[in-house]
């Protein structure tokens, strides 16, 4: 199946230098091997040899990977994918992936990179909706980290929330600290549920993003108070990914997010897709090298800004954009 292997070797050791090279070299890569790709470019009057930067590469929308099955080489090859959720009635994302044990291993080094070693951790999963559903990338990857944890008070929780809290109270004493990984509107659902919770000094609240219609649209700034007050911790972590990258970014409070090395981030210009925006937001344009056997260019409907400090931060989505389960949250 192509060479896979070897860009996945590469990348698990790539020095941040080697990003350009490397993006440039997979761009090449790609605009011949994946017919998607390749037939946007083509569409475009975009010559490959004339792409010499990363600013000259173009970036291929999101919602090609709803019509179509965006691989390197014959789609046939491909048997495993990762859906995207949504209302009902919505054409879902299909990700397929080259190899899942990969893309868990590379989605723990990240994560481990930003917070430590998983065997410091309980991993609390309350994943409602997207455990009742298959082929959901976060679960997966939660799955992965509850076992790699190796914690015997890890796992994951539906609706079963005075569950939940018996575990964390039975957990605030321990020497590990407590990965509450949970999508959005559950959290919500807990805090107002008003069931008692006693202040642990050993938490960690990461949101996932995902309203999925089950509330009304709230700012980032809001459903954090929310849910600070609650569980009494001075921040919501969060993390952002989607069923259409391999890589992940995390953010450690005030919804600012620290970039992994295999991912740099864009912005276009809102009213014109194809130019880079001299405003101080835009739409968000990422390239993820963790895409390496589908497209690593893709052109989300994320609208974001970076801060002076360089920190990236997700805004919302364009208006037209369909809502998607992931990342509703509105600045």
């Amino acid at each position: 199946m192509l060479e896979f292997k070897s860009f996945s070797e590469r990348l698990d050791n790539l020095a941040p230098d080697q990003f350009e090279d490397f993006a440039l070299e997979l761009f090449q890569f790609q605009a011949y091997h994946n017919a998607v790709y390749k037939a946007y470019i083509a569409a475009r009057r975009i010559e490959i040899s004339s792409v010499k930067k990363l600013t000259d590469i173009p970036f291929l929308p999101i919602r090609f990977f709803k019509d179509a099955s965006v691989v390197c080489g014959n789609p046939a090859d491909f048997h495993s994918f990762y859906s995207s959720s949504g209302t009902t009635g919505m054409i879902t994302s299909k990700h397929f992936i080259w190899s899942e044990s990969w893309y868990l291993g590379h989605a723990k080094r990240i994560f481990e990179k930003e917070y430590g070693t998983l065997t410091d951790f309980h991993v609390l999963a309350l994943l409602p909706a997207y455990l009742e559903r298959p082929g959901s990338s976060l679960v997966s990857m939660a799955k992965y980290f509850i076992e790699e944890s190796r914690s015997e008070h890890s796992g994951f929780y539906l609706y079963n929330q005075e569950e939940l809290l018996e575990n964390l109270n039975y957990l605030k004493d321990s020497d590990r600290k407590v990965l509450l990984l949970g999508v959005t509107f559950a959290l919500l659902d807990l805090a107002d549920s008003k069931r008692s919770f006693s202040k642990m000094n050993n938490l960690i609240v990461m949101e996932t993003g995902g309203m999925k219609g089950r509330r009304r649209e709230m700012i980032r700034e809001e459903v954090h108070e929310i849910v600070k007050a609650y569980f009494e911790v001075d921040a919501i972590h969060s993390e952002y990914g989607m069923t259409e990258l391999m890589s992940q970014a995390y953010s450690k409070g005030d919804g600012k997010y620290t970039l992994p090395s295999t991912m740099r981030v864009y912005l276009r210009d809102i009213n014109d897709p194809f130019a880079w925006t001299r405003r101080s937001q835009g739409g968000i344009n990422i390239i993820d090298l963790g895409n390496f056997h589908s497209c690593a260019f893709i052109e989300t409907q994320d609208l974001g800004k970076f801060d002076e400090s360089g920190y990236l931060e997700v805004l919302g989505r364009f208006d037209n954009s369909e809502l998607r389960g992931c990342n509703l949250l509105v600045q």
